[in-house]
């Protein structure tokens, strides 16, 4: 049985049999490294990775599980740009500011934005 002083063992009292794969999947990273290291590795917070594995986290958990997915679990998506990218990696171009200096950062902006079906931005803001 998990200890509730490790991170499994924190997501087995707080989400008990309704803990999603991903959500295992973290608290199995946090249990092997840190949780500083493992919200580095995903690119959002200890607090809020924290949060996740307490099943308190009121943002959006879809974008996490992107996250997670993507850095623990190996998850792709296809991307309109480059074919199959690693699904924290297509949060991050998503997440990046528009820079006119690099066309492959600029062809990123502009589907992240005109479409994509993976997009989470809300589009609209092609430059």
């Amino acid at each position: 049985m998990n200890s509730p002083a490790t991170a499994a063992g924190k997501v087995a009292a707080a989400w008990g049999d309704k803990s999603p794969a991903w959500v295992i999947a973290l608290a199995a990273e946090c249990d092997r490294t840190t949780a500083a290291a493992t919200a580095r590795r995903i690119g959002y917070s200890p607090a809020l990775v924290s949060q996740v594995l307490a099943c308190k986290y009121p943002g959006d958990l879809t974008a996490v599980e992107q996250a997670v997915s993507g850095a623990l679990m190996a998850a792709t998506v296809a991307c309109p740009v480059v074919g199959e990218l690693a699904a924290d990696t297509c949060l991050a171009h998503q997440r990046a500011a528009w820079s006119p200096h690099n066309p492959q950062r600029i062809a990123f902006f502009r589907a992240c934005r005109g479409g994509c079906a993976n997009s989470r931005t809300g589009g609209g803001n092609a430059q």
